[in-house]
């Protein structure tokens, strides 16, 4: 007990020590750190117009920037979609594709925070968007071939999550094919937009509405 005392009495005193030999180095850094503080504050005071002018410069270039890549993206955004005029590419896409396919279709019409979220879980969520009157929407992509068609059970599964669990106002379900009777009924008694091939060209070429239309 009495050791352990005497480690704490000596390691206290090291530390003293070693405060006060630090002292003068930290005063030093104190007052030059102050002095050059000032120094700043009375050349900034000096040159009021130029400070002034080099901040508007900075912002101004900081703008050109953002607004240049909002147009580059854009530029992508206008390209990738000139592709999608005719339902032929759709039909050659992988799934994956076909998802990012209608996310920028969603964003060609105005949509914002779009989001591609098809996965394994994705409780039946393939992408998410606001529409351009703040509603969210669910989009159920199904890239399926002409002779598969989306059945009642694909649009029960979406029925059954879009508003509890992804928290959307409408839900969609967009094919390269088309819906059984069954689905297609089944979608106009709860209010499901279905999108056969048909309306799915006729959206991306810009004559048919939109799906939260």
């Amino acid at each position: 007990m009495a050791r352990r005392r005497r480690r704490r009495r000596s390691t206290a005193a090291r530390r003293v020590r070693r405060t006060k030999r630090n002292a003068p180095l930290l005063g030093a850094t104190a007052v030059v750190v102050l002095v050059l503080a000032t120094a700043v504050v009375r050349w900034s005071a000096q040159h009021l117009l130029l400070v002034t002018a080099l901040l508007i410069a900075a912002a101004a270039v900081g703008v050109a920037v953002l607004r240049s890549r909002v147009r580059a993206r854009q530029r992508e955004l206008e390209t990738r979609t000139a592709r999608l005029r005719h339902i032929g590419p759709f039909l050659a896409m992988t799934p994956k594709a076909f998802e990012h396919a209608l996310a920028d279709l969603c964003r060609r019409d105005g949509c914002t925070k779009v989001r591609v979220v098809g996965g394994a879980g994705d409780l039946a969520a393939d992408v998410l968007a606001t529409t351009p009157t703040g509603q969210r929407i669910l989009i159920q992509a199904k890239r399926y071939g002409p002779r598969t068609f989306v059945g009642s059970n694909d649009v029960q599964v979406v029925n059954g999550t879009y508003r509890d669990v992804h928290h959307c106002d409408l839900a969609a379900v967009v094919t390269t094919s088309s819906f059984t009777k069954a689905a297609a009924a089944f979608c106009t008694q709860v209010g499901i937009r279905a999108v056969d091939q048909r309306a799915l060209a006729l959206w991306a070429d810009g004559r048919g509405r939109p799906p939260w239309a």
